[in-house]
């Protein structure tokens, strides 16, 4: 069986991260969707939230795992047996980043590959924060989010008010 892990904040998850998640699973038996902290940031969703949704929107889909992850990503793909981690590329500067972090990887497990997939449109300029700022100044981003994500954004509007 081959097995991946798809790591990311995911705050919140977007049609992008779903089309990312819909070509590995062209390839991969298993997919581990790892919701992990994001210390650099303040999240709208904690991470059990962000869990929840992620299992919300893939209801129903064959061969994906959904859990809360805070270590190195290489260590839990191992831990699962793992041989690759799934990124999405969206940008050069995604392209940049991303291939840091599967450089580093490898120094740190070299039995575990990288692999990038490229979102398509109209999912490939949308981010989790785009979608969080467009949401809070009103704008509609119904087409990047799958609907568990809207009513949560929804409801997270509502409490602020």
């Amino acid at each position: 069986m081959k097995v991946a892990v798809y790591p990311g904040t995911f705050d919140p998850v977007t049609n992008g991260h779903l089309d990312v998640l819909r070509q590995a699973l062209t390839v991969f038996d298993r997919v581990v969707v790892a919701v992990a902290p994001n210390i650099g940031k303040q999240p709208m969703f904690s991470v059990d939230e962000r869990v929840d949704l992620f299992r919300r929107a893939v209801n129903g889909w064959s061969g994906v795992e959904v859990l809360s992850s805070g270590g190195l990503t290489v260590d839990l793909a191992k831990s699962l047996d793992a041989g690759a981690i799934v990124r999405g590329v969206r940008s050069t500067g995604d392209l940049e980043t991303e291939s840091q972090m599967a450089l580093m990887n490898r120094h740190l497990a070299p039995s575990v590959v990288t692999v990038s997939f490229f979102p398509g449109e109209p999912s490939v300029y949308v981010s989790s924060s785009l979608v969080k700022e467009v949401f809070r100044f009103g704008g509609d981003v119904s087409h990047q989010v799958p609907p568990p994500v809207l009513k949560a954004l929804s409801e997270k509007r509502g409490s602020t008010t």
